[in-house]
């Protein structure tokens, strides 16, 4: 998408639009077919209680399960019927100019954009570097991406930091930040009044379905971003999702998770450059970007090989040579190779350079 464009349906454009019931997924985040089988034991357990609403007890067990996962307090914890809730409620902050930081999601901006709060796009070039005398000065709300979807950028925290001014909020996504061994970068822990955290469950936990997520922020924040929310905006499957996922022993869990696949995208990086496949690196979430030639024809070659991958024309400041891969291993890796080593204009090249 070029820069300049503004085009709410580009905007609103996700990876599950790309993979068509049968497809072998590369386009979509999430890891793993299905939750694991404790939670899904904990989640059956809570289904004879569905009879009732979720109580107040509800909401602060899950609350202050967040709060002791990330060293905060419960008062500083708002849940969240997924992260992309969390992107509607942004423009209850009522800023006057919202920078957000791109190539990145594009939700924020849509949301911030259909309630007629202005924005201005801050446009990063490869290798991505984050410069916070980049955005604007008048910029009274920021928003951006840790680490980074599509670019799987993880910005120094110091640099996020270095964002803040006086009258002014940071809204750091940090819905991959558990696919970082240790999350070396993140802000969860800091207690400031002008920085929100935004978390979300659905891509370590394979719980997409169940829209699950957090704000962490200051009380006052949260209070305005909570006002006007229906009653009731978590059942007790979420709220119950979300106390079990902030359990030691499911972080523990997360972290091994972070460090396999740490291991496996080295593998998928490695194997894609030998295929002469421009992948953007350092990478540090659970995707790749990657940059070919007639990145859409071939994009349209691994779709007729049942193959999905996310366009990442979409996101601004990228072309139609960009496409965003998840990371995977073994055979779907094996088959993605092999899709791409047959792509038409691949298979012509291969003989010039063969004759």
């Amino acid at each position: 998408m070029p820069s300049d464009t503004v085009d709410p349906a580009l905007l609103r454009h996700h990876g599950d639009v790309d993979a068509r019931p049968g497809m072998l997924d590369f386009a979509v985040n999430v890891q793993g077919s299905e939750p694991p089988q404790w939670l899904r034991e904990r989640l059956a357990a809570r289904l004879t209680d569905l009879a009732r609403y979720p109580s107040a007890a509800d909401d602060l067990a899950a609350r202050t399960a967040v709060a002791a996962r990330h060293g905060r307090r419960p008062d500083e914890v708002l849940l969240l019927a997924g992260a992309a809730e969390g992107f509607a409620l942004l423009p209850k902050l009522a800023p006057r100019l919202a920078a957000v930081v791109h190539p990145s999601f594009t939700e924020p901006e849509l949301a911030l954009r259909q309630a007629d709060v202005p924005v201005a796009r801050v446009l990063l070039e490869t290798p991505y570097t984050l410069d916070p005398r980049a955005v604007p000065d008048e910029a009274d709300l920021v928003v951006l991406g840790n680490p980074t979807n599509p670019t799987s950028v993880l910005h120094p925290a110091e640099t996020l930091r270095a964002l803040r001014r006086p009258g002014r909020l940071v809204v750091v996504d940090e819905a991959f930040a558990d696919a970082v061994p240790g999350e070396p970068e993140s802000l969860a822990a800091t207690a400031t009044p002008d920085i929100v955290v935004l978390r979300s469950l659905t891509k370590t936990w394979a719980l997409a379905g169940l829209r699950c997520g957090y704000f962490l922020g200051a009380p006052d924040l949260l209070a305005r971003l909570d006002h006007g929310r229906p009653h009731w905006p978590l059942g007790i499957l979420q709220l119950e999702a979300i106390a079990a996922t902030a359990a030691p022993h499911a972080v523990a869990e997360s972290d091994r998770h972070a460090t396999a696949l740490a291991a496996a995208r080295k593998v998928m990086v490695e194997r894609l450059t030998d295929l002469g496949v421009h992948v953007h690196t350092p990478a540090h979430a659970p995707f790749l970007l990657v940059h070919v030639a007639e990145g859409e024809s071939l994009r349209r070659h691994l779709a007729d090989a049942g193959i999905a991958v996310r366009r990442a024309d979409t996101f601004p400041g990228l072309g139609p040579d960009f496409l965003r891969v998840a990371v995977r291993e073994g055979a779907a890796v094996d088959r993605l190779c092999a899709a791409i080593r047959t792509a038409p204009g691949r298979l012509q090249r291969a003989n010039l350079d063969g004759s």
